[in-house]
């Protein structure tokens, strides 16, 4: 039997909005597990580029011209790249085992790949010509360019 990949409809069915959702409830169980004294410091820091991570993927979903949805995609991966600098700190203070860091960065690197493909992906449809995306009319209940009475 062949699967047919379900065309996706929101930010959640982006398989990069999905790892990276995995990745930040990680780095949140990271953040609990730093001494008393991080809490305000890396904790903290950890925290808000990790929220940044997956929030800047929502948002570019939410725009709907290329340029505008590769920014803030960009934006996700330097979020990202925070949060591999900030398990290097944990490892250079030994507050994780190396395993851990590194199976975190592991998760890390496959959640930039994601994000690198998904920008390509962006910029090859940007150089068919086309600027905005463009959806379906009936799925906001607009038929023939007005709008769809309520029962």
């Amino acid at each position: 039997m062949e699967h047919t990949p379900q065309p996706f409809r929101t930010f959640e069915d982006l398989e990069v909005y999905k790892v990276a959702r995995e990745f930040r409830k990680a780095m949140y169980a990271v953040g609990r597990k730093l001494p008393d004294f991080e809490k305000l410091g890396l904790t903290s820091q950890i925290r808000r580029a990790a929220v940044s991570l997956t929030n800047n993927i929502a948002e570019a979903h939410g725009r709907y011209h290329y340029l505008d949805q590769i920014k803030f995609l960009l934006q996700a991966r330097g979020s990202l790249e925070e949060l591999i600098d900030d398990l290097n700190i944990c490892a250079d203070e030994s507050y994780l085992p190396a395993g851990s860091v590194a199976d975190l960065k592991q998760h890390a690197w496959r959640v930039r790949q994601l994000l690198n493909g998904y920008v390509r992906y962006l910029r090859n449809r940007r150089t068919e010509n086309t600027e905005t995306l463009h959806e379906s009319a009936e799925e906001y209940g607009v038929l023939n360019g007005e709008m769809a009475r309520s029962p």
